[in-house]
């Protein structure tokens, strides 16, 4: 039997150890993109892109907004709850420190595009370069708690969520008659111009440490109530819009699928939302939804004129819509589209689901 000393000395040992490892093996999320996954850092910024006001939150658990384009979770809290992920915070969040900082975090800001002219109208937003500084900031702060070396492995082992692209046609190539961008390019080689963008932003995502990376595309850009209420005459789909999305999505597929090559491994993962979400759209009564077309919170057509605010018109069934306010999914949506996520086939999750990646990155 060893003497007392030496096993009081490897108790500590152990015991000391204990605080470091679980740290260090301890699966962090990250998130980067635009309302689709914000959880609040817009909350903290001086901006008029925001959901800090009711009915938004009304189903989260608190029943009060919380900054998510909801009325209760948004896709990265239930890729989350499905993963077994703990819940991150808001990067710009005071309670976002110490041992909350393992869990990872959030960094997505409403409003924000491919494109830095993307959003200028919501006055302040956080751009995605300013997003990817924030996230080798919040390395900083990590390798400070937990040392260098398990800063980097937690990151390597992370998953990483990116949702960008629509509003570089909602909010900026369509924003206005004539926009600007518009006029510097006709619809194709705007989403050419675009896809080139977004390729820089992930490979400079990979650059700082980002292994493994759920990439969604755009949603239905033409059938969401906004654009349904400007544009249709008859509940149908804006036809140029979705044009757009048509374009923009297989081309994005085809940039993951060449980077990933040029890489040597399975990086980036496309994530077919549109496609998910027109499932919805061509038959809601099918998955339980009463309209694909008429928001749950907002006035005027479909409910998709202007914000959704305590004096908008609001659904008292939410889980029998598809679209929240003008924009968003509802919770229920959600969580339909991140169970194909995790159990789809590669038309859905290409080239694997959440499922594989689970099995993948134990």
């Amino acid at each position: 039997m060893a003497p007392l000393g030496t096993m009081l000395v490897l108790l500590s040992l152990v015991l000391g150890s204990a605080k470091i490892i679980p740290q260090a093996e301890a699966r962090a999320f990250f998130v980067f993109g635009d309302s689709l996954v914000d959880n609040g850092n817009n909350n903290y910024l001086v901006t008029t892109a925001r959901a800090d006001t009711p009915p938004y939150g009304i189903d989260f658990p608190t029943h009060s907004p919380t900054g998510r384009f909801s009325n209760g979770y948004n896709l990265p809290d239930l890729i989350g709850q499905y993963y077994g992920l703990e819940a991150t915070l808001p990067y710009l969040s005071p309670e976002l420190s110490g041992d909350k900082l393992l869990h990872g975090a959030n960094f997505a800001s409403a409003g924000v595009g491919i494109l830095n002219d993307t959003g200028v109208q919501f006055i302040n937003i956080i751009g995605m370069y300013d997003q990817i500084a924030y996230f080798l900031q919040y390395q900083k702060r990590l390798s400070d708690q937990i040392g260098a070396e398990n800063a980097t492995k937690l990151v390597k082992e992370s998953l990483v969520l990116i949702t960008l692209g629509g509003n570089d046609f909602v909010n900026n190539y369509y924003l206005i008659p004539y926009s600007p961008r518009s006029q510097q390019f006709n619809l194709q080689d705007y989403c050419k111009y675009l896809i080139s963008e977004y390729r820089k932003i992930l490979q400079r995502l990979h650059e700082v440490g980002a292994e493994r990376v759920i990439v969604t595309g755009t949603g239905p850009l033409g059938c969401v109530p906004a654009e349904l209420a400007m544009r249709s005459s008859n509940g149908e789909c804006a036809d140029e819009l979705q044009t757009a999305a048509s374009l923009f999505n297989p081309q994005l597929a085809e940039m993951l699928t060449g980077l990933n090559k040029e890489i040597g491994s399975d990086v980036f993962v496309a994530a077919n939302t549109n496609r998910a979400h027109m499932d919805f759209i061509a038959n809601p009564q099918a998955f339980g939804f009463e309209t694909a077309k008429i928001a749950c919170c907002g006035q005027g057509p479909y409910n998709g004129i202007g914000l959704c605010t305590p004096f908008s018109n609001l659904c008292p069934n939410r889980g029998t819509y598809v679209f929240w306010d003008a924009f968003h999914p509802t919770e229920r949506a959600n969580r339909l589209i991140v169970q194909q996520m995790f159990n789809g086939s590669t038309f859905y999750m290409n080239p694997m689901n959440l499922s594989t990646i689970r099995i993948l990155d134990p």
